[in-house]
């Protein structure tokens, strides 16, 4: 039998957020400007102010393996790992200094709801447009596998209850409420859940420190017992190759994620955006090396070997929270992590509807001359919403092992996929559909094929790997193939002659 004292913050959680989502939909009906279903739906109708679009952007970047499986790995490794984490400090400078102006003005000049609508836009390709949407909806959905996995082990540690009661009640509450409230609602509980995570980190961080005598104490016992730890390659274990592509693939390129570009679709005005930068950056910078340094102390306290907690990582902060705060802290401390799964499933959800309903069906209903009803849409919307945020949730009753891995897999994945072309979309005026398709196509066949085959050059991450093939095949695409005249590429490049 579980504890109630644990379950009860948790539960209490997931009713105030769901209670949230279903008042800011219905408010935004209510005060709809007669933007449509789909613009409200996928996007809020552009209306996100800078603390709620900071904040969406950090729970949709700070998933259930940053607070899971990242400080499992600083447990194991030490501080070489908190430094590698540095570089999220530099995720929002980068998505919204490089994507948010130009992707917010493009976006309202072609009235496009989603990333996938700008894509094709600029480079006038439904099959470009279409291979998009798949391979967002294929990464999502593996994302969203390891949110739940995570979210529910960490349920079942820290309450008593099984995996699966665990899996059942925080995946029928997210799935409900963005099948229900939408972008704007998604956007809303993404705050709550953002600022669950900080309080979350800062209770875990207490138990931590008392339970281990002090951070002076913590500190003389890892250096006692494992020196190595203190050092920035960890004795080997973070070898300069290891800090580059970790660089890359959590720092330098998230920038890209279709997740996150679609939140730069949704702000308010640029103030929102200026105000969004600045917070977001203080505050993914504390969340991020805070609770990845909550890993490393947490070695002072759970000092055997991996083996006698049960041979992984993933279960170092359950056993944590487990091990250092009473039932009541415990339940508010497993709010934190379980709010960074709900924050990204439900991101990831919304995002996957639009990919597959905006980005295929309104599409092929749009050349066929076929317009549904409003009706008709708002229901198909909340039924494919409903129908992917079940397949993730049925994929997650057999739980895989290594979430960090599955997540900095499909990481890797969107990446590789989406840099070169939307970044040479966006900054280059010759970039082509040739070029597009083959560095989207070209690149997530090596990445994936390299993972698969576990092959690396110079040992280093596989996206190395697949961004260098996605960039070679964009430049050799683009000037082998003769350049396409778009009636939109003014759109892009206003201040150029767009022939």
């Amino acid at each position: 039998m579980g504890s109630l004292i644990a379950l009860a913050p948790l539960v209490l959680f997931l009713l105030f957020a769901l209670g949230a989502s279903l008042l800011v939909r219905r408010r935004a009906q209510a005060a709809s400007t007669g933007g449509g279903f789909v613009k409200e739906y996928f996007i809020g109708n552009r209306g996100l102010g800078g603390f709620v679009l900071a904040m969406t952007t950090i729970a949709t970047y700070g998933s259930v393996s940053s607070f899971v499986g990242g400080p499992g790995q600083a447990w194991s490794i030490g501080f070489g790992w908190v430094y590698m984490a540095v570089v999220q400090v530099t995720a929002l400078v980068l998505l919204y200094g490089i994507m948010g102006k130009k992707m917010a003005l493009v976006s309202r000049k072609l009235d496009a709801v989603t990333v996938v609508d700008v894509i094709r836009a600029r480079y006038g390709s439904d099959l470009l447009a279409n291979l998009s949407a798949l391979i967002i909806v294929v990464f999502f959905v593996a994302t969203m596998v390891a949110q739940f996995v995570g979210g529910a082990k960490l349920f079942e540690a820290v309450t008593g209850y099984s995996y699966t009661t665990g899996l059942f009640l925080f995946g029928a509450a997210v799935i409900l409420f963005t099948t229900i409230g939408g972008f704007r609602g998604v956007a809303v509980t993404d705050a709550l859940c953002g600022i669950a995570m900080l309080v979350g980190m800062g209770v875990l961080a207490v138990g931590i420190l008392e339970a281990g005598g002090g951070y002076e104490a913590i500190m003389v016992s890892i250096a006692a017992n494992h020196p190595a730890m203190l050092e920035p390659f960890s004795g080997g274990n973070m070898p300069a190759g290891l800090y580059l592509t970790q660089w890359l693939l959590v720092g330098v390129f998230t920038f890209v994620l279709p997740q996150s570009v679609v939140r730069t679709m949704g702000y308010k005005d640029t103030k929102s955006l200026h105000r969004a930068m600045i917070m977001g950056t203080v505050i993914i910078g504390a969340m991020m090396i805070g609770v990845t340094s909550l890993g490393v102390l947490a070695a002072g306290v759970l000092t055997d070997d991996l083996v006698a907690y049960g041979g992984s990582v993933d279960n170092i902060i359950p056993l944590s929270i487990v091990g250092t705060l009473p039932p009541v802290l415990a339940g508010v401390a497993i709010i934190g992590p379980i709010a960074a799964s709900i924050s990204t499933v439900s991101s990831l959800l919304i995002s996957s509807s639009s990919a597959i309903v905006k980005d295929v069906y309104l599409r092929h209903c749009e050349k066929t001359g076929k317009r549904p009803a409003d009706r008709r849409v708002a229901v198909s919307s909340q039924a494919v919403t409903l129908g992917v945020g079940v397949l993730a949730f049925a994929l997650a009753v057999t739980p895989p092992d290594l979430i960090w891995k599955i997540n900095m897999f499909a990481f890797g994945g969107l990446e590789t996929a989406f840099f070169w072309v939307l970044v040479c979309g966006l900054f280059w005026k010759r970039a082509n559909k040739t070029g597009a398709l083959l560095s989207m196509a070209g690149g997530t066949l090596a990445y994936c094929t390299s993972m698969a085959l576990g092959f690396k050059v110079a040992d280093l991450h596989q996206i190395v790997i697949g961004i260098a093939v996605a960039g070679a095949c964009m430049i050799v695409g683009t000037l082998a193939a003769r350049h396409a005249k778009s009636s939109k590429l003014a759109v892009f490049f206003p201040d150029e002659d767009a022939d």
